[in-house]
């Protein structure tokens, strides 16, 4: 049996560990490492995967592009042993709509954004744009959801908002840090400084006092954006606001998974947090890190994935 046919095998092994069924995508990538062990390769490359994708014969782009997205799954899990590994690139064969590809940030990518933001323009439009990037970052809500805190929603002292009616009448409770808490009553007090009318009860405003809107909030995350020398979002990669919560999402799983913790056990806290319907919502981040996707292998097996 060839190392990437035992790689499919701790891959498949995995995942189904995590609830995924993978009946559809296991035949696939069968074929596909029974295509790559024919001509010869042991690690996939984005040509071959592109040859393989483009086989079927059904000359359909979107079946196409479902063929090439197993592989690029499959590709995200051995990059993680194999640093030789290409991912295929999002966007090579038209599908139709889909998931733009997640940005993942760094602790220092985020501090350099919320540096940035202090100097988009106004005080009151850099004070905010700061405190949504942190508060994103550390609870990781929904952009529409912080945006729709008002200040009845924000109980400071007790370390707790309220985000009420969210995706599918959903509503919560979720927990702050007492760093976001601290920053939370800073962006308060700033804003009382800096406005002398407000015309809502929104939490996070406008220049105007009035509810701060999802055109205006995208300009000023773009303007910080330039400055930190982040990747520019393209139409499917780069870094997105809404990227601060898949990123909540997947350093909390790694670092349970690194800790020790029982994930399985931790995952349903996490989806309840996020204000996801079920954990199997929660599952789609592990996809898109090959680290976490490494840690969680590491712990259902210290010999997992090994290519030697």
């Amino acid at each position: 049996m060839s190392e990437l046919r035992n790689s499919l095998d701790d891959y498949l092994r995995l995942r189904r560990s995590l609830g995924y069924k993978l009946e559809r995508p296991g035949e696939l990538l069968a074929d596909f490492v029974t295509y790559m062990d024919s001509a010869g390769e042991g690690t996939v490359t984005t040509t071959r995967a592109l040859e393989w994708a483009t086989l079927s014969v059904d000359a359909g782009s979107r079946w196409r592009a479902q063929r090439l997205g197993v592989v690029r799954e499959f590709a995200r899990y051995l990059l993680a042993f194999d640093p030789k590994t290409e991912v295929p690139p999002a966007g090579l064969l038209p599908s139709g709509r889909h998931r733009p590809a997640p940005f993942l940030y760094s602790e220092a990518d985020i501090c350099a954004l919320m540096a940035a933001a202090r100097g988009v323009g106004l005080p009151l439009r850099s004070a905010t744009l700061e405190a949504v990037i942190g508060l994103l970052a550390t609870t990781g809500l929904r952009v529409g959801e912080a945006i729709r805190l008002d200040c009845q929603d924000v109980d400071l002292p007790r370390g707790i908002l309220q985000v009420r009616n969210s995706k599918q009448g959903r509503s919560r409770l979720v927990p702050l840090h007492p760093s976001t808490v601290e920053a939370l009553e800073a962006y308060l007090s700033r804003r009382s400084a800096l406005l002398t009318r407000q015309d809502s009860g929104s939490f996070f405003v406008s220049r105007r006092g009035t509810r701060l809107g999802t055109g205006s909030l995208r300009e000023a995350f773009n303007l910080a954006l330039d400055q930190t020398g982040l990747p520019s979002r393209t139409r499917n990669a780069g870094p997105r606001l809404g990227d601060l919560r898949h990123t909540f999402a997947v350093t909390t799983l790694l670092g349970w998974y690194r800790n020790g913790a029982d994930v399985m056990a931790q995952l349903p806290l996490l989806s309840t947090f996020m204000g996801h319907v079920s954990p199997a919502s929660t599952y789609w981040y592990l996809s898109a890190s090959p680290e976490l996707l490494a840690a969680a292998a590491a712990r259902l097996d210290p010999s997992f994935g090994s290519l030697s």
